[in-house]
């Protein structure tokens, strides 16, 4: 075995942090390792509770914190290229007070007490860097460890009562466990103490918490038209692609036709002549079809993307902007700064413009379900959607296109996400897009039903259940942020008291003076 404390070592100590925070990414779809995520940050905790300093330990929580943001977004190099690298720097440095508390607190031979306060500790300064990074202007909540559990019927029901932020805690406190039974044998009990602990909160949650009564069910159909080459009638392609996949769904008794995202290329108050295609296909079908415009809409400047329901005599008038944008694909931040990020990638050439307000919208023929829309990138933010259900949505649905990933992990990890969608909210999530991966989960996250995968071009009927009641998280909202708050506030606060509490070193005796003779 190496000594840490070697030359070689240190020299790939650097290297090491990079790789290490890479690897929760395997936890992520495609690969979908799921289980991984129970270990995944062990090499990185080792690391860094072995740092000489608190610096080093600081350099290499950065260093594995951009790890972790490429890995996961390496899908985004086509549209930002080189930008990938600043970006990933930049979010990265929100690991650094994570390190600095696992060097504290698990460096060296940290005793019993130490160890089960970085059970706790530890967890809520990682659920930290998740929250900040959860704001917009930095990337959004894509890739959180929590989301990596979508698939597990304990971890979504864990989401119901905290949502994905619970999960992350978990998956930290038991990372947390593992290395302290791995690098500290004095530390073993508290450890085991800490692995049961999480085992018992995920059981109680499994027996105690209450599942969604269910409320009915619905026929929905998800329209899938595949990939269009670019060209300038591409618009116009895609839209003739939807007609000629919804068409076939007369007389199968659906209750609701979904499009992708970007389905409409033009504002239907300004191509009246598209407007009356989509209203003789409702009436066809015999069901209305939720839309998505990304066009320059008539009545107001910009660029705008819109979930727009459309009924047998048009338009309903239920229209629902898009408010959340992704960085750089549909604006760019600081553009009078930024701006050459246009010239090295994909990055939008001009400024979404942001809707004001959510929507939640009547479903004609159907009194009992209102939906709740969001637009792509929206479905990653769980306040979004729990403010849909608070405001009455008993079906959430995320238009989306990721088709300039076509081939790359990002259209399954944004897949994902509508399972922790329903299963926070209680409520069934459909996830329509263009080109795959569509899918449909109920209110307890279950899958409903075949995805519909990136290969496909399709039109696919779902029986999906409704439900009532709220979860726990809808009630109370991301009550764990709160607490992990408070418990790095208690923390800082109680080292703070203790730093004032130590007495202060003896003053130093002036040097004595030898008289010479």
């Amino acid at each position: 075995m190496v000594p840490m404390h070697s030359g070689w070592f240190r020299r790939w100590r650097a290297p090491a942090a990079l790789a290490a925070g890479a690897l929760p990414a395997l936890a992520f779809p495609a690969p979908a390792l799921w289980w991984f995520a129970y270990v995944a940050l062990v090499p990185w905790m080792l690391l860094l509770r072995s740092a000489p300093t608190p610096r080093r330990a600081a350099l290499e929580g950065w260093l594995g914190g951009a790890g972790y943001i490429l890995a996961v977004h390496h899908w985004l190099l086509p549209s930002l290229h080189v930008f990938l690298l600043p970006v990933a720097a930049l979010v990265g440095l929100l690991w650094i007070p994570w390190a600095l508390l696992v060097r504290r607190l698990l460096g060296g031979s940290p005793p019993a007490g130490r160890a089960a306060c970085a059970l706790v500790v530890v967890p809520a300064g990682w659920l930290l860097s998740e929250v900040v990074r959860s704001w917009q202007g930095l990337g959004g909540p894509w890739g959180l460890l929590g989301a990596s559990q979508w698939q597990v019927p304990a971890a979504l029901r864990l989401a119901s009562v905290g949502g994905v932020w619970l999960v992350s805690l978990l998956l930290v406190a038991v990372n947390c466990a593992l290395v302290l039974l791995v690098a500290v044998p004095s530390a073993r009990v508290p450890a085991v103490a800490g692995v049961a602990g999480c085992a018992l909160l995920t059981g109680a949650v499994w027996v105690g918490s209450a599942r969604p009564a269910e409320a009915g069910g619905l026929r929905v159909a998800v329209v899938q038209p595949g990939p269009v080459p670019d060209g300038p009638d591409s618009a116009e392609r895609r839209f003739a692609a939807g007609e000629r996949l919804t068409r076939p769904l007369a007389g199968r008794d659906v209750d609701l036709v979904v499009w992708g995202e970007s389905s409409v290329g033009e504002d239907l108050s300004a191509r009246p002549d598209l407007a009356r295609r989509l209203a003789a296909l409702s009436a066809e079908v015999g069901a209305p079809l939720l839309v998505n415009v990304d066009a320059r809409r008539a009545d107001r400047p910009g660029i705008y993307k819109s979930a727009v329901l459309v009924g047998p005599a048009g338009p309903t008038g239920d229209r629902y902007d898009k408010m959340r944008l992704v960085p750089f694909g549909e604006y760019v931040p600081a553009r009078t700064l930024l701006g050459w990020a246009t010239s090295v990638g994909r990055a939008a050439g001009e400024d979404r413009m942001r809707g004001d307000a959510p929507v939640v919208m009547d479903l004609p023929g159907r009194p009992d379900v209102r939906v709740g829309p969001l637009v792509c990138f929206e479905s990653a933010f769980p306040d979004m959607s729990r403010r849909l259900t608070l405001d009455g949505a008993s079906l959430l649905v995320a238009q989306s296109a990721t088709s300039t990933f076509q081939d790359s992990w990002a259209p399954d990890q944004h897949a994902s996400l509508a399972a922790l969608r329903a299963a926070e909210n209680g409520r069934p999530m459909v996830h329509a897009t263009l080109t795959g991966v569509s899918v449909v989960h109920g209110p307890s996250g279950e899958r409903i039903g075949s995805a519909l995968p990136t290969s496909a071009r399709a039109a696919a009927v779902y029986e999906v259940p409704l439900a009532r009641g709220t979860t726990l998280f809808v009630r109370f909202g991301a009550w764990p942020v709160a607490v992990a708050f408070a418990v790095l506030a208690a923390y800082c606060a109680a080292v703070g008291a203790r730093a004032l509490r130590r007495p202060a070193p003896a003053p130093t005796p002036p040097p004595s003076r030898t008289a010479r003779g």
